[in-house]
């Protein structure tokens, strides 16, 4: 996998690229989640196509960036970015939890340069209409302040750092261990970044309009939300989890022929970890499709 800065937005911006031919596959991480941690994904879909991820500003290895940023601002960067790179569209655009709703406006934004989506248990502006009322209440009065964070203590610091050597362990050493400590020493930055979802985002992809009429697949993490399990009774985990699958098949009835797959032994953030052959094989059918 090739590492490239590209500049956007007077920003230097890092890509990480593979593969040769088209539509490219653009992965597009999650809040907390930077390009690299999609390194076994774009080196498995290179042998399909063009395959790229990057860290978006003020994330990862890019330059720095005042966060949160509207969607608008994402996509337009995502954009500049793979034309500056000299990687043409229409693209397949795979995005991840947050990524999802990125990939969402740069949709709505410029459908014609979108060949097909792939979201991997997305967010929606509409969550909170699928989740039962004590689910809302409780999201609530669990949302952390920012400001109030401490930092983290030695203890959690070894302990988290044995999780991610644990959970990337058959990513190459020289993209691992950098990734590791990277994550330990940013890991503030994924709450930064989401802040304004609910405030502004959810907002601007409302009124954004409706999905191109392209090929779109939802996978929806079969797992138990790890947060949900700690702090819900069985019966509300439950209810909340029909919640969120009815939310994704909303999601892919938008568009016509739109198709969710669920996605078992893999939770929300890590599901491309857990389970890539599942993210494959619908970028496999997507790509057949175009």
């Amino acid at each position: 996998m090739r590492t490239m800065r590209v500049e956007a937005g007077g920003r230097q911006i890092a890509l990480y690229r593979a593969g040769a031919g088209g539509p490219p596959v653009v992965f597009i991480p999650g809040a907390g989640l930077v390009g690299l941690e999609y390194d076994n994904l774009v080196r498995a879909a290179a042998e399909l196509t063009t395959a790229v991820t990057y860290d978006r500003a003020g994330t990862g290895w890019s330059d720095d960036a005042d966060l949160p940023r509207s969607a608008a601002a994402v996509a337009a960067e995502l954009r500049e970015v793979l034309r500056a790179a000299g990687i043409p569209g229409p693209y397949v655009l795979a995005g991840h939890s947050v990524g999802a709703v990125y990939a969402r406006r740069f949709a709505q934004l410029y459908p014609s340069d979108v060949a097909g989506l792939l979201f991997l248990d997305p967010g929606h502006e509409d969550i909170l209409r699928f989740l039962p009322a004590e689910v809302v209440e409780l999201n609530e009065r669990m949302k952390p302040a920012f400001e109030d964070l401490p930092d983290l203590t030695p203890e959690q610091l070894t302990a988290s750092r044995a999780a991610l050597q644990q959970l990337y362990a058959q990513w190459p050493d020289d993209i691992r261990d950098p990734l590791v400590e990277h994550r330990l020493e940013h890991w503030r930055t994924g709450l930064r970044e989401s802040r304004n979802l609910e405030s502004e985002v959810y907002a601007e992809l409302s009124a954004g309009g409706p999905l191109p009429d392209v090929p779109l697949i939802v996978l929806t993490a079969a797992d138990k939300n790890p947060f949900w399990v700690q702090h819900m009774p069985p019966e509300l985990l439950e209810a909340a989890h029909d919640g969120v699958r009815a939310l994704h098949a909303a999601i892919a009835a938008s568009v016509p022929g739109g198709e969710q797959r669920f996605v078992s032994g893999a939770s929300h953030q890590y599901l491309h970890v857990q389970q890539p052959e599942p993210v494959l094989a619908a970028l496999r059918d997507l790509l057949a499709a175009l």
